[in-house]
């Protein structure tokens, strides 16, 4: 594991990440709205699995990285810092862009399915893990194992907050639409924390 202070910070935006509504949350709202709590919930799930194999196929390739060059591995850092702060305006950008796609009531079992598939075969998610996760493993201990360790973290926090959002969806129903000032505010203020979390990061690496 990395030192107490690089956990901490990490642990900190990877709450960020997971609290910032994003296409995910939208995902999970829009199939809560159109097929209940049951079948939002058998979706978050879905979701987290797929999670599960992003992280598994890039701690081999992250190993498989630094044993080539660790030259390249600190470069993925600095690209994944950078990577964050993007993601962070165009968060930032995009905050009143929150009405969640239409989605089809389909049951628990493909709902599941469906989760799973769509995290798995979604390419941005794992260019999100292979720049985010990086910037907090130390090249000096085992790579895999700490990738491995801060992905389940991440995947972890990402569905607990899904979980949440499920209910709160399935309770409060059309809730979103009707306040779509609360989003854009919260979307606002989490872009704003991921951009000063990726520059805190360059400049950190800049001053070591």
């Amino acid at each position: 594991m990395p030192d107490l202070h690089t956990f901490l910070l990490f642990l900190s935006a990877a709450l960020v990440v997971a609290l910032t509504p994003g296409p995910g949350i939208f995902y999970i709202v829009a199939r809560t709205l159109a097929g209940g709590r049951r079948e939002g919930l058998a979706s978050s799930v879905g979701l987290g699995l797929g999670g599960l194999v992003h992280v598994m196929a890039g701690a081999v390739g992250l190993s498989a990285l630094v044993m080539t060059s660790a030259e390249a591995f600190t470069a993925l850092k600095i690209a994944g810092a950078i990577y964050l702060i993007w993601l962070g305006i165009k968060t930032w950008r995009e905050a009143k862009i929150a009405a969640p796609a239409e989605v089809s009531t389909t049951g628990r079992q493909r709902a599941f399915r469906e989760g799973i598939i769509v995290e798995a075969l979604n390419p941005k998610t794992a260019a999100f893990f292979l720049a985010f996760i990086p910037q907090f493993v130390d090249p000096t201990r085992t790579v895999a194992t700490q990738f491995i360790v801060l992905g389940l973290i991440s995947v972890a926090l990402n569905t607990a907050v899904d979980l949440v959002v499920t209910v709160w969806a399935a309770k409060a129903r059309h809730g979103l639409v009707r306040r779509p000032s609360l989003v854009t505010r919260m979307r606002q203020m989490s872009g704003a924390v991921m951009c000063g979390l990726g520059g805190a990061l360059l400049l950190a690496r800049r001053t070591s």
